[in-house]
């Protein structure tokens, strides 16, 4: 959050409740809550990076604000804050759970990017603005939260997308990503005993692999939204599958590792952020063993050969079209990178896939 919230409490413009509980929803690291009385201030975070973050920080912290809260119903909290998110159905959502947590004020505070003045908009068509800054390429406004002015706003408590249940602001939330089918349809029949989806979403991979798979003993689901990770429990009912709300980049392993699937993120917000996808594929370097495989779908201009080259003794594309490549990398590289020479991180690219889409 930009300094809209600070200068709005220091200008006298928003006025907090002297009591009740300020229930903060979805901030990042940068938002800055230290004006506020931390002691009434509850943080709901679904992502495990963000959550551990205001934990470590002494704040109480929840993953969702109308289920895990102590707010909401008998107890509700005087002042609840959006950090408006960037998908406008999760946007919406969050405005209605914050009516429902709150018997006071809502603030709403966002970036001109994460369309922060359309929802200004939508809102003052249903109830009265008390007030409103913008700052900072943003906006940030509040009023008085109301009965059921935002019911439509709901998130629907069932989503399916494709025969999988899915949630407003996951990844690929309206239908299964091409990126992934096309992986999926790369993969080889055997994958090995031990298999890691890392960053599975909603859970489409792995639900895929079960069923193709008879010989895998187990498959790990690593997912650092709690929300896509409650989706995929839905969707992957195999009792092989477990399920771990962590970072990928540093989770590990129970076991030795055969396989490692992934379509890693390359957003980080708006802004395109390669580090994220390198950060996957050294974790991935890391649980895998001597003689595992990973198995990652990107972008087709994102250059993680690089990436893999450094981590990976042998790297191939293996299928691919002008939107998508699917990588394959095999023989971790322990102790640093080696020398480029024949299969020693010189990317080979093979005859695409006719299965491309």
């Amino acid at each position: 959050m930009s300094p809209r919230l600070t200068l709005a409490l220091k200008t006298g413009d928003l006025v907090l409740p002297e009591t009740g509980g300020i229930s903060v929803l979805l901030p990042t690291p940068e938002t800055d809550l230290y004006t506020l009385p931390q002691s009434r201030v509850q943080i709901v975070q679904p992502f495990w990076p963000y959550y551990d973050h205001f934990q470590r920080a002494g704040f109480d912290c929840v993953t969702d604000s109308i289920t895990d809260s102590a707010t909401p119903g008998d107890v509700p909290c005087s002042v609840a804050i959006v950090c408006l998110p960037r998908a406008k159905a999760q946007a919406r959502a969050m405005v209605h759970d914050a009516c429902m947590c709150s018997d006071g004020l809502v603030i709403v505070d966002g970036n001109k990017t994460d369309g922060i003045d359309s929802i200004y908009k939508d809102v003052r068509k249903r109830v009265a603005i008390r007030g409103q800054l913008t700052k900072a390429h943003g906006r940030i406004f509040w009023f008085d939260a109301g009965g059921d002015e935002f019911t439509d706003w709901k998130a629907p408590a069932e989503q399916v997308a494709d025969g999988y249940h899915t949630a407003p602001g996951v990844f690929s939330a309206d239908a299964i990503d091409p990126a992934s089918r096309l992986l999926v349809d790369t993969l080889p029949k055997r994958l090995g005993r031990h298999v890691v989806d890392l960053g599975t979403g909603w859970g489409y991979l792995s639900a895929k692999m079960l069923t193709h798979d008879a010989k895998i003993e187990t498959l790990d689901l690593i997912e650092a939204d709690h929300i896509a990770l409650a989706c995929a429990r839905r969707n992957v009912t195999d009792p092989r599958a477990r399920f771990h709300w962590a970072d990928a980049l540093d989770w590990k392993a129970s076991g030795p590792v055969n396989t490692v699937v992934m379509n890693p993120p390359f957003h980080k917000g708006r802004t395109a952020d390669p580090a994220l996808g390198r950060g996957f594929i050294a974790s991935a370097a890391r649980i895998l063993t001597s003689a595992g495989t990973l198995w990652m779908v990107a972008n087709r201009h994102l250059p993680y050969e690089i990436a893999l080259g450094e981590k990976f003794a042998d790297v191939r594309e293996i299928a691919g079209d002008t939107r998508f490549k699917v990588l394959r990398a095999a023989r971790p590289i322990r102790g640093g990178p080696m020398r480029a020479g024949k299969d020693q991180g010189q990317p080979t690219r093979s005859r695409r896939s006719r299965a491309n889409r």
